[in-house]
């Protein structure tokens, strides 16, 4: 599998982020430092916008809101819990589909190493 440099840089971001407010945070803690990190290393990223949502190619009325689209392609989705379940990466397996991107992960600073998951659609 060929490496992702922009999946790479995220994921390093993140764990920059780790390392330093480590584990047991809520996640909103993890967003804000996050948007600093990116900015800190010239990642763009848009936090928390309003994706729209298509069913049989209609725009539907609701908007889909990850934590973050990083690239302008880039999913990433924050959890921080003990550990991702099932129902962590179906939800953003989903999210792909319906937003119509291409790449996600699922970052999960909960744990007392970060634990990543890529997500291609």
């Amino acid at each position: 599998m060929k490496k992702d440099t922009r999946t790479h840089a995220i994921i390093g971001a993140a764990m920059e982020v780790h390392n330093i407010v480590g584990p047991g945070h809520l996640e909103a803690v993890y967003q804000e430092c996050l948007e600093i990190e990116f900015e800190l290393r010239k990642i763009p990223f848009i936090p928390q916008p309003r994706l729209e949502v298509f069913y049989k190619d209609r725009k539907l009325k609701k908007f889909y809101i990850p934590d973050f689209i990083v690239y302008n392609e880039v999913i990433v989705e924050i959890k921080a819990e003990k550990s991702l379940t099932r129902v962590d990466e179906a939800q953003l397996i989903n999210s792909l589909v319906i937003s119509r991107h291409d790449v996600g992960l699922l970052l999960n600073f909960g744990e007392e190493s970060l634990r990543y998951k890529r997500f291609i659609s």
